[in-house]
């Protein structure tokens, strides 16, 4: 049994674009659905949606076997939960609110065994090793792992340069939402002063060597940002998606101005 290889990682290296779609659903069934769409990666939130270890778990095992990419975010940098999102065999993780070197640094150690790091040893125990079936685990972990940092603060801004000197960060996650708060921009995340931040943001990134992604639901945003050199970018959230196309079908159902014949071949039942 060989250990399953990150796309998601390899993709970056390559340099190849990588479109990603969130979930914040907190179910199973809809990420199975969702990584059969295209997404080369799908975000499976654990800040800010509904979800523990369980649904989490449950949502990387539907999406096993699809050419989707799991990318874990977890609700803080907490060196015990990095291990347990790990040996629940999540490969990349974006941890959120990344604000200093010091901070850098310390979830890279998390990601790792010793003597490199302090990720805790339970194998036999972890689905990551197939437990314990898997063919030189140890050996091979390290590779397959992603560490995707969060800055979405005028803090974390501040200390960028400082951050991108740590090693064993592979990817930066400007999150424009936190950002605009915290730029005095509450709900503006496309405010000009935090596009500039966020291209600013995204030049020291990319002269660092590593990936930068983002969310933008706005296709303008999401493509300037894609020419500005973002390499992994998500498009769309599920409850965004599923609330705004319920209301969608009602409002045209409701229309006065819909002059459409009715259809009088069936009874509509899928």
């Amino acid at each position: 049994m060989k250990i399953p290889q990150n796309t998601f990682k390899q993709a970056l290296r390559n340099g190849q674009q990588q479109y990603g779609f969130w979930l914040g659903l907190a179910n199973p069934l809809s990420a199975e659905l969702c990584a059969y769409t295209g997404y080369d990666w799908l975000l499976i939130d654990g800040e800010h949606a509904p979800n523990n270890l369980q649904t989490i778990l449950a949502q990387l095992q539907a999406i096993s076997g699809t050419s989707s990419h799991p990318v874990v975010r977890v609700v803080e940098g907490d060196t015990a939960l990095i291990k347990q999102m790990l040996d629940i065999g999540a490969q990349t993780l974006l941890v959120p609110m990344v604000e200093t070197a010091e901070q850098a640094a310390q979830l890279v150690k998390a990601m790792h065994y010793p003597p490199n790091g302090v990720r805790g040893v339970g194998s036999a125990l972890a689905r990551a090793s197939g437990w314990n079936q898997i063919t030189g685990y140890f050996a091979a972990v390290d590779e397959q792992l992603c560490l995707l940092i969060q800055i979405e603060s005028v803090t974390g801004l501040n200390n960028l340069d400082e951050i991108l000197k740590v090693d064993g960060i592979d990817g930066v996650f400007i999150g424009p939402a936190d950002l605009a708060g915290s730029m005095g921009y509450l709900g503006q995340p496309a405010h000009p002063e935090v596009k500039a931040a966020v291209t600013t943001a995204t030049q020291k990134i990319i002269a660092a060597g590593k990936a930068v992604g983002t969310l933008a639901t706005n296709k303008a945003i999401a493509t300037a940002y894609e020419q500005a050199g973002m390499q992994f970018i998500a498009l769309g959230v599920d409850t965004l998606v599923l609330a705004t196309t319920a209301s969608s079908i009602l409002k045209n159902h409701l229309s006065k101005d819909d002059k459409q014949e009715p259809n009088n071949s069936g009874n509509g039942a899928y």
